[in-house]
């Protein structure tokens, strides 16, 4: 690991002062979960390291006037199953409850675990986050990388668990920096990008950014779910993944969105499964309709045409569980 420097700021205004005066060479470390494994094996080598912990703003929960909640980008998980604020949005519940490590739900944060780096094998393994401008990617070992929107060089997987979860919620994403005074909010589904060269990352974050809250609007009458398939109970990531949003009226589904995770470079929002869902009622036959809609325009790599079924898989059983039916079963 290279020797690099550390700060603990106490403010946000103190936080972006001491990421603009060396901006581009500053990392962000809150959990340390991802960053701490990236520096050890010099995939990334910041000259300072700030970390985030000790701005008290960060580690919050609170209501919002309007009937939402807020939530602090340093909050760890295990503070999000305890919030009694966020007990109306038991799909973000079921998605940290879905991570089978302890160590992982007590030290990783909301922020750092939206905001992590893939676990592409190729990028993990030195050859840069497209790994050779995806010709390694496509020419090696394709078992866990995209089945959407892989047609350029990224083909990894965005791996958070917790994206799709909070985008079919509509959360937001509070963005600080560079400046002291410069604050915007964005959409987290446009909060994710799909670079295009290797000094992009796979967000919009720019030099002297970094995530402080995350904002979900009112629970309203949706009713949610995450379902994720995977290949054991222990703290690996899944294989897919799908968030459900049902407003179902006298047995009709009157609005759904439904998003897919560890399918694409980015949480991957499926409008033909929504078309499919919306205005009929909640059959079985409409139910698998939406899954087959969900994977029409997969685009599998040499080895991961298998991931294709498990993410009509993750839509179909999404939804059963967001109407309040069993999953089902293989």
């Amino acid at each position: 690991m290279k020797a690099f420097e550390y700060a603990a700021p106490s403010t946000e205004a103190e936080a972006i002062e001491l990421m603009t005066e060396r901006a581009g060479t500053v990392e962000i470390l809150a959990g340390g979960t991802d960053l701490v494994g990236l520096m050890k094996q010099m995939l990334v080598n910041p000259d300072r390291v700030v970390n985030l912990m000790e701005i008290r703003s960060l580690r919050e929960i609170e209501p919002t006037p309007s009937g939402g909640v807020s939530i602090g980008a340093a909050v760890s998980l295990e503070q999000i199953l305890d919030s009694h604020y966020l007990d109306p949005y038991a799909s973000l519940k079921q998605a940290i409850n879905n991570i089978s490590s302890m160590q992982l739900r007590c030290q990783g944060t909301l922020g750092g675990e939206l905001c992590q780096r893939p676990q592409c094998w190729f990028f993990r393994g030195g050859h840069g986050l497209l790994g050779d401008d995806g010709r390694a990617v496509a020419q090696g070992d394709n078992r866990y990388h995209a089945v959407f929107a892989n047609a350029g060089p990224a083909k990894f997987v965005n791996n958070s668990r917790l994206a799709p979860a909070l985008i079919v919620r509509d959360a937001r994403l509070r963005i600080v920096g560079p400046s002291p005074d410069a604050e915007q909010w964005v959409d987290l589904a446009d909060f994710y990008r799909i670079p295009r060269h290797g000094e992009q990352r796979e967000n919009v974050l720019r030099a002297g950014q970094f995530v402080s809250h995350i904002e979900l609007p009112d629970p309203g009458s949706f009713q949610c779910a995450t379902y994720e398939v995977r290949q054991g109970a222990g703290p690996e990531y899944p294989l897919t993944a799908a968030a459900a949003r049902l407003n179902v009226q006298s047995g009709v589904v009157r609005d759904a969105k439904i998003v897919l995770g560890h399918v694409a470079p980015t949480p991957w929002r499926s409008e033909d499964a929504e078309h499919e869902l919306i205005g009929k009622p909640l059959t079985a036959e409409t139910i698998e309709a939406a899954g087959l809609a969900a994977i029409r325009l997969a685009t599998p790599l040499s080895r991961n045409e298998y991931k294709v079924t498990l993410a009509q898989v993750s839509v179909e059983r999404a939804v059963r569980m967001a109407a309040g039916l069993p999953p089902g079963g293989f």
